[in-house]
């Protein structure tokens, strides 16, 4: 019977390994040629990988959590051969033990629980007997009435605080002849429960390739590049005016709301016009300017942080980057976003403020120049015109490479985003 090797393909320049993070089909099952088998995740994105020929998954030679280089074999197909329909095995929960059959005769009614011991687990089992427990005496949660090792120190940290309270006093009897005076003594504090060591409990999980891309580009954005942050406050009254006037309109019309970030691509893409050392970027000796804007927006994606990259964003209108920005923010929590939309950027801007941050200082993104901090909006209170008002105002942050970007150009950018916000006609005049 032919076999065929499952490999590794190539899954974009410069990765060259891979982590298995789910078989989709269990040894011996079914595999239909193009349909997804396992999910390969990278530094970058998770990719599903189809099987190259019909047949049975005859064996998996990568488990799941190992990481293996492109081009290796993760497992073999038997072509032609009939598999199960099983799906792969879930990830066990909770500690259990087997299942007996379905044809299994149940235990008579008069079997002593305290000799059962195909439902008192092993490590229950070792605590009953240290502490000279019988099963009986343990409320047991586990599934089928299994007694588990978290029953019995659960138990024994009920006796422990049981133990610790002292005993009431027994009221004297009023009119009794010598009853005791109320005492003036305050009742000692309680004693807290001894915690058992078994209660305390350590979980080593690897990093994903993307967390690890991460930290490796994190510490080497603060090695290499020369890093300062100034930030400015920005009155959100006249964008929020804006969106309100022209929500429903703006809705019925494209199909999607009018939100802040818009506004800020095309606030930055004015500034970046205006201090073009914000959109170069370092390269070797040189220093290279670029005449378009790729931004960078940040995402919470379903296994960390992504930064997708809205190409040429000064090209589009402020519809066209909501339906982008919401494509990017749908698919990174499924995983879907594909290598290339990952990939450079001139400028990244990333929005703390949904997640309530008043103020941070953002880490550039290598070997970009410059990188905007979004923050809440709030109510505080502000001068205008000699008089002390209410404004909902956003703190901003503007981190850059001190090596290319002067502190005077950083300023004078933060302005421009400023003015552009606040007097949203200077994005169409881009004035």
């Amino acid at each position: 019977m032919e076999k065929v090797d499952v490999t590794v393909p190539s899954v974009g320049e410069s990765i060259a390994e891979v982590m298995i993070s789910e078989w989709l089909v269990a040894e011996g099952g079914a595999v239909t040629q193009d349909e997804p088998i396992v999910v390969l995740e990278t530094d970058k994105v998770t990719v599903d990988l189809p099987a190259p020929a019909t047949g049975a998954l005859e064996s998996i030679l990568a488990p799941v959590g190992e990481t293996v280089a492109v081009g290796a074999a993760i497992a073999r197909i038997a072509v032609g051969a009939a598999g199960t329909t099983a799906q792969a095995p879930a990830e066990e929960k909770a500690p259990a033990a087997a299942e007996p059959p379905a044809s299994a005769a149940p235990p008579p009614a008069s079997a002593d629980p305290d000799t059962d011991d195909a439902r008192v687990m092993p490590a229950a089992a070792r605590l009953l007997a240290e502490h000279d427990l019988s099963a009986t005496q343990v409320r047991a949660t586990g599934p089928g009435g299994r007694l588990l090792k978290e029953d019995v120190l659960r138990h024994l940290d009920e006796q422990r605080a049981a133990a610790s309270q002292p005993a009431p006093a027994k009221p004297a009897q009023p009119g009794t002849a010598g009853s005791p005076a109320p005492s003036a003594t305050p009742a000692a504090p309680p004693v807290l429960p001894i915690e058992s060591p078994e209660m305390r409990h350590e979980e080593v999980i690897p990093m994903t390739p993307l967390r690890k891309r991460v930290a490796e580009r994190l510490v080497e954005s603060q090695q290499t590049a020369a890093l300062l942050t100034t930030f400015n406050e920005i009155d959100m009254s006249a964008v929020m005016r804006l969106r309100k006037e022209y929500q429903a309109e703006f809705q019925k019309k494209y199909d999607i709301k009018l939100g802040f970030m818009s506004f800020f691509v095309k606030g930055v893409i004015e500034a970046l016009k205006l201090i073009p050392q914000v959109n170069a970027e370092v390269r070797d000796k040189s220093i290279v300017y670029r005449n378009y804007y790729d931004i960078g927006i940040a995402v919470g994606g379903g296994k960390g942080l992504v930064v997708p990259i809205i190409r040429s964003a000064e090209r589009l209108s402020f519809a066209q980057i909501e339906s982008v920005i919401a494509d990017f923010g749908q698919r990174a929590q499924t995983s879907k976003l594909t290598l290339e939309e990952l990939q450079g950027g001139t400028f990244t801007i990333s929005n703390g403020g949904v997640y309530g941050s008043l103020l941070s200082t953002p880490i550039i993104n290598p070997p970009q120049s410059g990188v905007l901090g979004l923050h809440a909006i709030q109510e505080r209170p502000v001068v205008r015109d000699g008089e002390i008002v209410i404004r909902p105002m956003m703190y901003v942050a503007l981190t850059y490479d001190h090596r290319i970007v002067d502190g005077r150009e950083a300023v004078t950018f933060l302005k421009q985003i400023k003015h552009c916000l606040e007097e949203p006609s200077r994005i169409l005049l881009e004035v």
